[in-house]
């Protein structure tokens, strides 16, 4: 089933929390991986089973928002970087 008809996310909201510092180098890494760089930093990835493995694994450290279909920002390479 496609996530229109489940009526699942189109996309998750990714917030940093708390911080990596003195945690396993594999959360870190996963940290890293979805794009979250520094603390309260927010990123918008698709919902996928892969993003949302890797959410699950640093649970303790981000804060997961589901972002509704009509309401998901541009993909991260099309948005306008900050100067």
């Amino acid at each position: 089933m496609s996530e229109s008809t489940t009526g699942g996310a189109a996309a998750l909201r990714i917030t940093l929390v708390r911080s990596t510092i003195g945690r396993p180098k594999d959360q870190e890494a996963t940290v890293r991986a979805l794009g979250l760089r520094r603390m309260h930093q927010t990123v918008e990835r698709a919902d996928t089973a892969s993003i949302r493995g890797m959410v699950t694994k640093v649970r303790h450290l981000v804060r997961v928002d589901e972002v509704p279909a009509g309401e998901a920002a541009l993909p991260s390479s099309k948005q306008p970087r900050r100067g």
